[in-house]
């Protein structure tokens, strides 16, 4: 009997890695196929179809995705190619295929409105900058383009492996700015999930063996913190003699707007696929697995840093 085959874009990337990873260990019945940016330039929406139409497989993964979100800001069409028009190139392709969608999009797509309770995946959308505006847009072209689709939330990535060891890793940038200088300003009025890239990926793939019903998940850790809440768990965790002191977004100097709560309700996902950890629990399981060793008794930071991330 044919194994179903998966191809996966965006391989190289903090999930796509990691999706890479937990199938291996996972030994679920079906061909995980990473298909390469050389093969596949989603900058050039209008090559998508060409690039797969002879390629084998029963459901498209795409983890790959324009996500500079102060760049996009200046690159808005690039952006909008790339997480939008060729978003849609996909879906098309897989409908004309009869193969399986599954997009992962970003809580970016909210902000814009005064919620302040973990969003559920019906909930409005609402983004408040390009990158955001621009993830939206490809799950609409998505959902115009073919029934059977699953979108995959995530938000806040932090994860472990060498793909994380790139610019904009938060964990390792806060590590190291400590340790650095011993004094960091974290803004406190963005409330967000942070999400370990091992669990999302642990999900993604049970979702692809169990292969799900068609819709939208919030694949995220569990609970909500502010940038400055997750800045001080990591320097309390680890001991670092470092002071982690709070400030507003203005005072951060970022060229795009954040959402000042985008924490989503995972509640669909666990009850599906099982209880997901909160995010203290897979802070703690990634700098283990970061031969980062927690202290013994973890240094009290004051809750009186700038520095900050994107989806």
């Amino acid at each position: 009997m044919r194994r179903r085959r998966v191809l996966l874009l965006g391989a190289g990337g903090r999930l796509g890695s990691d999706v890479v990873c937990a199938h291996a260990a996972s030994g679920a019945s079906f061909d995980l196929v990473p298909l390469s940016r050389q093969r596949l330039d989603l900058a050039r929406p209008d090559a998508v179809a060409k690039a797969l139409a002879h390629a084998d497989f029963d459901v498209l993964l795409n983890c790959a995705a324009y996500h500079d979100t102060d760049a996009a800001e200046d690159n808005a069409a690039l952006a909008f190619a790339v997480n939008g028009q060729a978003v849609q190139r996909l879906a098309e392709v897989c409908a004309g295929k009869g193969a399986r969608f599954m997009h992962v999009s970003t809580d970016y797509v909210f902000g814009g409105d005064a919620a302040r309770r973990p969003l559920a995946e019906g909930d409005p959308t609402a983004p408040v900058n390009v990158y955001g505006a621009s993830k939206a847009f490809g799950e609409t072209l998505a959902r115009l383009a073919l029934e059977d689709l699953v979108i995959l939330r995530v938000a806040s990535l932090f994860g472990a492996s060498a793909a994380h060891a790139e610019r904009g890793n938060f964990v390792e940038t806060i590590i190291r700015v400590a340790r650095e200088r011993g004094e960091l300003k974290v803004v406190d009025d963005q409330i967000m999930s942070p999400t370990f890239t091992a669990d999302a990926a642990a999900i993604v793939v049970r979702m692809l063996a169990a292969h799900c019903p068609p819709g939208t998940y919030h694949v995220v850790n569990s609970g909500a913190a502010s940038w400055f809440d997750f800045a001080s768990s990591i320097v309390e965790r680890l001991g670092v003699d470092a002071t982690v002191t709070p400030c507003r977004s203005d005072e951060a100097g970022r060229r795009a707007l954040r959402p000042a709560f985008s924490a989503l309700d995972n509640a669909k996902a666990s009850a599906a696929f099982g209880p997901i950890p909160s995010w203290q629990d897979a802070l703690g399981r990634c700098l283990q697995a970061r031969g980062l060793a927690e202290s013994a008794a973890p240094k009290r930071v004051p809750r009186a840093s700038a520095a900050n991330a994107s989806s």
